[in-house]
């Protein structure tokens, strides 16, 4: 799966200002997924990179600078593809910016073909439709090191007099093999004979919808393009590298029919206990933080309305969603370790067994996966599902998912009302046991709902699932650590801005109107007070009072914000008490049953409206994002209410 994963919170601000736009060569990245290209990238640019979004989609762009002896190259690593036909987003997105057709960014003006060595046949069928685009072009064939310690083989030099550009052999994760990319780039400014485009350009002829008009059949061009792969490995004395024995004897556990699954669930529970063990010295070393910074100011600053907006508003709301930054980060440290492993892809495996039972194809659990992270990256990666019905059923089930934003939630009033210890001895505790089952509860939901649509409104058979399984390899700490650093990017511009923003707003609703002395009034009988009073009849029978129903309302701008919402409400109402802790204030205002009905609520309610947004891009209309949110806040609420009466 394409790192990609990220947040689609992120705009198109990046279309522009650019290393290219200071007449710098733009050099994009090509190549199949799981081939290397992403490694590449991070090992070029480093921490000289930006994510955001193509113009008009919602597909991620990643961009960044690398040296050159001769000066920057900008690098844009295009969505991993296994053809220019554009038959998905991902394809239409690679085709048209090597065409120079997509929306605010010019043509490169050179390319990096990057492909697997130890799977060069099917790798080698990408090469002829990017070359014959004419664009200067280095191939990269990625994993030297396991080509050889496999006893593949594979002459390079007579594999370039083939394809009539240079071939480099390297291993992405070894910045010391890749001196012959940096002379590409080299050349890109100094014009030497490394950035040359392969003699033959007919082959763009093939690329479907090209402007020359040729178009060939897709089956043919796909037996042409696989026959010419063929004749080009044999040519260049390819020699497929043994299987490796321990991705052989390790897959014979892993995908197992009985202890597949056990495997898989022992490693859920894994992550999730760490979310609640390996996090608490981090979470506790960041409220202190907080606490210590927002006394400091406190007793710093005049006592004005800006002291009380920056410490009742700010630090109470924006700092109680920050603590939990690091089980945020374990999460995702997590699915980046599964993801590099190799693992990632036998877990798609194994739950194609229950997709099908449902009626979705197996191509619907990595969108549904990367849901974990943020549903708009997973609705945007559902465009790899060809099957129209699969694809609206994905992109309908992917909220259910429990996406990163609702981790905040969870993990507070599960703090504040689950008391904590051992449920199995030291494998399992109550906290994590909780934890589990509201992330089961959630992927329940979706799946009934899968059924649901695929036996009533999608009806249809679903297409078979072929995945190619990369070999097990050990995960690179830089990669990694650039993943939980734009996370981190991502989480704090978030709180940075939204969470932010809402805060601001929430303090002052609170102040006004002012009583006639000139002092603000009671938090019930301020602005913000009487709006929650206006909904709370709404959410009574849930066991919610107004303060809950400010945080609902507020939480449709993100999930995550109502922790910030209550941390400002409580802060303001305990006037600055620096013994404030927004567990216990809650642990006063809500009963247990109430508790349950709440978290029930956030594992069903849709409370994102940039979601809602991205699904009515991806449908084509409002009707699916409408029957989504109606739907899934009517099961919020049952939820709830069941759970606040029966508790």
């Amino acid at each position: 799966m394409n790192a990609g994963s990220a947040s689609a919170t992120l705009s198109a601000e990046a279309a522009g200002g650019t290393a290219a736009d200071a007449g710098h060569p733009l050099v994009a990245l090509v190549g199949p997924p799981n081939s290397g290209k992403s490694t590449l990238f991070n090992n070029l640019t480093g921490l000289r990179q930006k994510v955001a979004n193509y113009p008009g989609v919602t597909v991620e762009r990643r961009s960044g600078v690398a040296d050159s002896d001769a000066g920057p190259v900008e690098v844009i690593d295009l969505p991993g593809v296994l053809g220019l036909s554009p038959r998905s987003a991902d394809q239409m997105i690679t085709r048209n910016a090597l065409l120079g057709e997509l929306e605010g960014m010019r043509r490169p003006d050179a390319v990096v073909l990057v492909l697997d060595a130890t799977r060069l046949r099917s790798h080698l069928m990408v090469a002829e439709p990017v070359l014959g685009l004419g664009l200067p072009t280095l191939v990269v064939l990625t994993m030297a090191d396991e080509l050889d310690r496999r006893d593949g083989a594979l002459r390079s030099a007579r594999l370039s007099h083939d394809l009539g550009v240079e071939v480099a052999l390297v291993n992405a994760r070894d910045a010391g093999t890749l001196e012959p990319v940096r002379r590409f780039l080299t050349a890109l400014h100094t014009g030497g004979e490394e950035a040359r485009a392969c003699p033959i350009v007919a082959a763009a002829d093939h690329l479907e919808g090209h402007p020359s008009g040729r178009s060939l059949p897709v089956i043919d061009v796909f037996a042409a393009r696989r026959e010419r792969a063929r004749e080009l490995g044999r040519s260049a004395g390819f020699k497929a590298p043994r299987p490796s024995r321990f991705t052989n004897r390790l897959d014979g556990l892993v995908l197992h029919r009985v202890w597949g699954p056990v495997v898989f669930a022992a490693v859920v529970g894994l992550v999730f206990q760490a979310i609640f063990t390996w996090a608490v010295p981090l979470m506790d070393g960041t409220e202190a933080l907080i606490g210590a910074s927002g006394a400091y100011l406190s007793g710093a600053l005049p006592d004005t309305w800006f002291r009380a907006l920056l410490i009742d508003g700010v630090w109470a709301g924006v700092g109680s969603v920050l603590v939990f930054l690091p089980q945020i980060l374990i999460l995702f440290f997590f699915i980046a370790i599964m993801e590099d492993s190799g693992y990632m892809a036998r877990a798609a495996v194994i739950a194609d067994r229950l997709m099908h039972k449902v009626g979705l194809q197996g191509k619907s659990f990595l969108p549904l996966l990367s849901a974990y992270a943020c549903a708009i990256p997973a609705i945007m990666s559902a465009r790899t599902v060809e099957d129209e019905r699969d694809r609206i059923a994905t992109v309908f089930i992917a909220p259910f998912m429990t996406c990163s934003a609702r981790l905040p939630v969870y993990a507070l009033l599960i703090a504040a009302f689950i008391p904590a210890g051992p449920l199995l001895g030291p494998f399992l505790g109550r906290r994590t046991a909780v934890l589990i089952g509201l992330y089961a509860l959630g992927l329940l939901a979706a799946v009934g709902t899968a059924a649901l649509l695929k036996s009533t409104l999608l009806r249809g058979r679903s297409m078979p699932f072929v995945m190619e399984l990369p070999p097990y390899r050990w995960p690179s700490a830089r990669s990694i650590g650039t993943r939980l650093l734009d996370r981190t990017k991502i989480f704090l511009r978030r709180a940075g801005k939204v969470i932010l923003a809402v805060t601001v707003v929430l303090w002052v609703l609170a102040q006004f109107p002012r009583t006639p002395a000139g002092a603000p009034p009671e938090i019930g009988d301020s602005a913000l007070g009487r709006m929650g009073q206006v909904v709370e009849p709404a959410i009574e029978p849930l066991g919610f009072d107004w303060r809950v129903g400010i945080g609902l309302v507020t939480s449709l701008a993100a999930r995550e914000v109502i922790v910030g919402t209550l941390g400002t409400i409580y802060g303001v109402e305990t006037e600055n008490d620096e013994d404030f802790e927004l567990r216990a204030a809650l642990q006063q205002d809500l009963d247990f049953g109430a508790a349950v009905a709440l978290l029930i609520f956030f594992v069903f309610a849709l409370q994102c409206m940039s979601t809602v947004a991205v699904m009515r891009r991806e449908t084509g209309g409002w009707r699916w994002p409408i029957l989504q949110f109606c739907y899934m806040l009517a099961l919020a609420y049952i939820g709830a209410w069941a759970a606040n009466a029966l508790l």
